[in-house]
């Protein structure tokens, strides 16, 4: 499991998260046994004010030996930012779809991809990993489907030319099906099984959860999900939060996967989001409880009331 609200949540939140805030969750998150977290992206502060804070929040964050602290970034000024702040991986983005790559970017992809091969030459040149992630793998809001091939082929260039030793594939506007996922998965892992496969999905038409056990059948062990269902691409068109890490855990962790989560821990984190975002989280997990904290029938109101009993 890797989480990505710290970064892909907190980007689409009006509200600014104070720095001491977004340390201290981060620091909580890390305590929870996640493989990777996108802590922040270093951005112009002007287009995503949410994350001017971003060299502050990674030089102070408590780092763990186990844990890949990651950042997004969207150019080379952005990786000198993160590589001096010491982010152990630079994700770099840019779209399988050429609509939302110019709504996102204002460039066609082969631009994009023309300028992230001077920040993987800088990557390589500091001995920081790179990952690349590939939005609307799975469809785009603007012009529908998005071939198998496009997606395969932007994959192989971003191996071969940018040095990416990780790809995590975006479901950015939910428009993922198990099919589909299952297929692509298993594409990609027949051509490269040594590379690091990321599937990362919203739940905006409710199949976030779906898709990620389609992705694990297919061959898949790693996935974005984002605490309390918080994120959302501002460029895409009716785009809402990601899968939520609490909600997917909890339902591995039923179904015998391990996860290496403490989700008492992560739910812990998670119930503290609606004070530093100021409104409610589409969590579900977080509001009902696992599924066997039960609730236990008041003597005198006859109404139920939570029991401490752990699931």
């Amino acid at each position: 499991m890797q989480e990505v609200g710290t970064r892909d949540g907190f980007q689409a939140e009006c509200t600014f998260v104070p720095t001491a805030d977004k340390i201290a969750l981060i620091d909580a998150l890390s305590r929870t046994g996640v493989a990777k977290i996108e802590t922040t992206a270093f951005v112009s502060p002007r287009a995503v004010p949410a994350l001017r804070d971003a060299e502050v929040v990674l030089r102070e964050i408590e780092r763990h030996p186990s844990i890949v602290y990651s950042a997004l970034v969207p150019n080379v000024r952005g990786a000198e930012r993160a590589i001096e702040a010491r982010a152990d991986e630079l994700n770099l983005v840019m779209s399988a779809s050429e609509s939302h790559n110019f709504s996102n970017l204002r460039m066609a992809c082969a631009e994009s991809f023309h300028a992230l091969l001077e920040v993987g030459r800088l990557a390589r040149d500091a001995g920081t990993t790179v990952n690349v992630s590939l939005s609307c793998a799975f469809g785009c809001p603007m012009e529908g489907d998005v071939a198998e091939q496009i997606v395969l082929d932007w994959t192989r260039r971003s191996i071969e030319e940018l040095g990416a030793t990780g790809i995590t594939l975006c479901d950015t506007t939910g428009m993922a099906y198990p099919p589909q996922v299952a297929a692509l998965t298993h594409a990609f892992i027949v051509r490269w099984p040594d590379i690091e496969l990321t599937l990362h999905f919203h739940n905006t038409r409710g199949m976030g959860l779906a898709n990620v056990l389609a992705a694990i059948e297919a061959g898949a062990t790693r996935f974005d999900a984002s605490l309390g269902g918080i994120g959302g691409c501002p460029y895409a068109p009716g785009a809402t939060g990601n899968v939520c890490s609490e909600d997917i855990v909890h339902a591995l962790d039923l179904m015998g996967y391990d996860t290496g989560v403490d989700l008492d821990a992560l739910l812990a984190a998670s119930r503290w989001l609606p004070d530093l975002l100021g409104h409610e989280t589409p969590s579900q997990v977080a509001k009902a409880g696992r599924r066997l904290d039960l609730h236990g029938r008041s003597a005198t109101t006859g109404r139920f009331a939570r029991a401490d009993t752990a699931a």
